[in-house]
């Protein structure tokens, strides 16, 4: 359950987004059939702006990293997206991507099976070209610092993503459950905290580098959640089918939470 702690000159020097993302979402065979933690990740955020009852102006994504999948079903129901990160690398990553530079990451299958679900795959082009309309702001973000964009101060959005972020920035529980109250604070009153995480994880590869991950049960993201003002609306686990074949993390779970701030 200890792992040596990845501090931020680390991920500075060694995280490289195209390692991250060939590690990770490599679609040699243009499906992601044997992605189960990507397909969960994918259903519940079709599920849950799909339904119509999280939308908004503006929604912030914390930790946006060097992906985009997170984004395809917010972008249909809020007016503006803003991605976040701390990393330069994975902002230069995401910006290669919104402006269609040469050499950018090909997303189009995870575009296509989101299309599915909404019912035309056909549309997957007209899709990445809304998504790259609505994310209006790269920015740098910091989720150690009680106002993680500072110095900019942003008003409060409606909707605050966070997917696999707070949990490899964090030492400890402690730092974990500051780190929570930081990110929502960026959100209004009423505004929903959308959260994807993995349990029971203490690593993950990039490339040839071992990074860090705080060993979180479903309890300690509750309570992180309550503490920072925010009402459990949605909690569901999904066992890490990959875990037993996979050398690049060693979570048992991933975990998908919505809550709605009081």
């Amino acid at each position: 359950m200890t792992s040596s702690f990845t501090d931020k000159n680390e991920y500075l020097n060694y995280f490289q987004p195209r390692d991250y993302l060939k590690t990770y979402y490599s679609f040699e065979t243009c499906d992601i059939s044997r992605n189960s933690f990507l397909q969960f990740a994918l259903k519940k955020l079709h599920q849950t702006f799909s339904s119509g009852g999280i939308t908004g102006d503006t929604l912030i994504d914390i930790g946006s990293g060097p992906t985009i999948y997170q984004l395809l079903s917010a972008c249909e129901s809020f007016r503006e997206i803003i991605a976040t990160d701390f990393l330069q690398q994975n902002l230069k990553e995401l910006e290669t991507w919104l402006k269609k530079e040469p050499g950018a990451f090909d997303w189009s299958p995870v575009v296509k099976f989101v299309c599915e679900l909404e019912g035309d795959s056909e549309k997957w082009r007209e899709k990445e070209e809304r998504l790259r309309r609505k994310v209006t702001q790269l920015l740098q973000c910091d989720i150690t610092k009680k106002n993680p964009l500072d110095p900019l101060v942003l008003p409060q959005s409606d909707c605050l993503l966070t997917f696999l972020c707070i949990e490899d920035a964090c030492k400890d529980l402690d730092a974990y459950i500051q780190a929570m109250k930081n990110v929502t604070s960026l959100l209004k009153p009423g505004g929903h905290l959308v959260i994807f995480t993995v349990l029971q994880q203490t690593y993950f590869m990039v490339g040839q580098h071992r990074f860090s991950c705080l060993y979180l049960e479903k309890e300690h993201v509750e309570k992180a959640v309550e503490e920072a003002g925010c009402c459990v609306k949605l909690l569901e686990v999904a066992p890490n089918l990959e875990k037993e074949i996979s050398a690049v993390s060693d979570n048992d779970a991933t975990l998908f939470l919505i809550a709605k701030k009081i």
